[in-house]
């Protein structure tokens, strides 16, 4: 670009410097007859080449001269006295001309001069870089940079705030804690599930704390070169205890953290070397350096026993998905400054998203204000938040999918024994809604509301969830005496719940209460690799043989008791393929027979019925 600018300039200046040196072309012989008419009235020559002719007539022109010859001679006059107008002589303005032959001189210099500077500068640069490639990543809040985010904006998860909160006051007021000889903890480990708040809590951490507060990923440590991880180490405790009392945040800890001797580079890993360098830093602080440590990880399973120690981790806080107290808490904060319409009730919404993280929860107010905007309304209103909990689960819904008649019945068949099962069996979900709207790749769905947060699970309730996933499978085969690829979802989640039955929970009365498999295997390989099998291909043959046992059994029941409800499943048919969706009230006032709300589409003749 610069190249460019230059050579433009010079252009100018070549062209204004020929303007001044000359201008128009003409023949002596003209210029001789004119003279000879008396219409000229005075020559001036400037210089070697530009010849200014004043006519009588007040005309100026300045012509270009080809010759070195005198102008005199080439109008043929022997000298001054003979020709018929004044003329005189005069040195050229070469003014121009020297600057541009200095231009010509310069220019040239500068460019090279600008390319030498600028390889010297990326030259310092890359030193700059090399010497500081050993150096911390970590991000620094100090007071005017904190986040805006503080306790109040957490929740759902009081016995982890608590325990942060006592960390802030240590940092804060340590004199109260010394006085009865108490120490630092030196570190903080936040377990949980994705999506929980680990790292929603370290910002309000960093919010509270009156300390530097340093940030930094896992991953940010390790580089291709050997020692650079361990270096950034070494220059992350060292600014932090230069700024003493802080606080150093890792998040996603176990990409550096994982347990050593299971990597491929053996001793030598740059990872290894860095955990090391890890460990001995936290090891190594004084009593009164006042420098806390707060990690975040969702798989604490791979962390080297070494960093979870007491004197490294003093403290493990576990972040688990909220309770329904916590969901409510969590929604209420979430729905601050957003205009609810007088039907959301947040104590509802917090009963139907169990097992709904932080993070979904967040994301399920946030759709349902896009909702709302979208539909041009001032509030969100509950429809916008029932709605949006189901995009969440499920996908955005995809009424523009075009269907057979055919297929829509054979999927309205299909989510009727789902939810006809979930209604009829003992221990499992009632209904809240049943559709036959495709949502995501789903061509309908039933969705169970769970009566409660449950820690613990029966091995009736087991049974019970996988005879309501036959549900699907076993409606089609019982109208169409055939299935379709429908039920593949069905069929994976019922397996894995009947092979953790036996080979996880004991609940086999063939093989007994025993675990079958571990995964105690290398870390850094998948799952399924790194399961140890710790049991006889005869075992082996067992497990799958009560596998296969449990779901044919439930298969049957599913079958029995749709049988049982055969006249109800025509029904609620007839009416989901007029509706398309039905809540939890519609579809209880059919099964349970109450039909006067439902005449209408009854009268449709559906395949199956006699």
């Amino acid at each position: 670009m610069l190249i460019i600018v230059f050579a433009v300039v010079l252009v100018v200046l070549m062209m204004s410097t020929q303007s001044m040196g000359g201008g128009q072309a003409v023949s002596f012989r003209a210029l001789r007859q004119e003279a000879e008419n008396d219409q000229i009235a005075e020559i001036l020559v400037r210089g070697d080449n530009e010849v200014v002719v004043s006519y009588a007539d007040g005309r100026r022109i300045s012509y270009t001269k080809s010759f070195n010859d005198d102008v005199l001679d080439l109008l043929g006059y022997d000298n001054v006295i003979e020709a018929p107008f004044v003329y005189s002589s005069e040195a050229a303005d070469n003014s121009g001309a020297v600057l541009l032959n200095l231009l010509f001189i310069l220019v040239p210099s500068a460019i090279i001069l600008f390319f030498f500077w600028r390889m010297m500068r990326n030259v310092r640069s890359g030193q700059d870089q090399a010497m500081s490639f050993g150096r911390s990543k970590a991000r620094v809040s100090r007071d005017m940079e904190r986040p805006q985010v503080t306790f109040d904006d957490v929740a759902g998860a009081e016995e982890a705030k608590e325990e942060l909160k006592e960390v802030v006051e240590f940092l804060k007021e340590p004199e109260k804690f010394i006085r009865l000889g108490a120490r630092v903890p030196k570190g903080v480990l936040m377990v949980g599930p994705p999506g929980t708040g680990k790292t929603l809590m370290a910002r309000a951490v960093a919010g509270e704390a009156g300390a530097p507060f340093f940030s930094i990923s896992g991953s940010e440590f390790v580089e291709m070169f050997v020692g650079v991880g361990a270096s950034r180490v070494r220059d992350l405790f060292e600014r932090a205890k230069s700024e003493a009392p802080a606080i150093i945040f890792i998040d996603e800890i176990d990409a550096v953290g994982r347990q050593r001797g299971a990597g491929l580079g053996g001793g030598h890993d740059e990872r290894e070397q860095t955990l090391n360098q890890i460990l001995v830093e936290m090891d190594g602080f004084e009593n009164d350096t006042n420098v806390i440590i707060i990690a975040a990880t969702n798989r604490p399973d791979i962390l080297d026993p070494a960093l979870l120690r007491p004197g490294r981790f003093d403290r493990k806080v576990v972040m688990d998905n909220p309770d329904v107290k916590g969901r409510e808490d969590i929604l209420k904060v979430h729905t601050r400054g957003k205009p609810l319409a007088p039907d959301v009730d947040i104590e509802a919404l917090s009963r139907i998203t169990a097992g709904f993280s932080g993070a979904d929860l967040e994301n399920l107010v946030n759709e349902a204000a896009i909702l709302a905007a979208r539909r041009n309304k001032k509030s969100i209103a509950m429809s916008e938040m029932q709605e949006s909990m189901e995009r969440v689960v499920m996908g955005p819904e995809r009424r523009s999918r075009v269907i057979t008649p055919e297929e829509k019945e054979r999927i309205a068949y299909h989510e009727a024994g789902h939810a006809i099962l979930f209604h009829v069996l003992e221990h499992s979900s009632p209904v809240h809604k049943i559709t036959i709207v495709s949502r995501g790749q789903a061509g309908g769905y039933v969705m169970p509301l769970p009566t409660g947060d449950k820690m613990l699970k029966s091995k009736e309730e087991f049974e019970d969830d996988i005879v309501a996933a036959m549900g699907g499978r076993a409606a089609e085969e019982i109208i169409y005496n055939n299935y379709t690829t429908g039920a593949q979802g069905d069929l994976r989640q019922a397996t894995r719940m009947a092979r953790a039955m036996v080979t996880q929970f004991g609940m086999s009365e063939r093989l007994g209460p025993r675990a079958y498999g571990s995964n105690n295997g290398p870390i850094f390989l998948g799952r399924e690799m790194g399961e140890t099998r710790d049991y006889s291909e005869q075992y082996a043959q067992a497990i799958d043989d009560e596998v296969k046992g449990i779901l044919q059994s439930a298969y049957q029941r599913a079958k029995n008791l749709l049988l049982e409800y055969h006249e109800q499943m025509q029904t609620l048919v007839r009416v989901l393929i007029e509706r398309e969706t039905l809540t939890s009230s519609e579809f209880v006032e059919i099964i349970e027979g109450d039909t006067a709300t439902a005449s209408s589409p009854f009268d449709m003749p559906l395949p199956g019925e006699d």
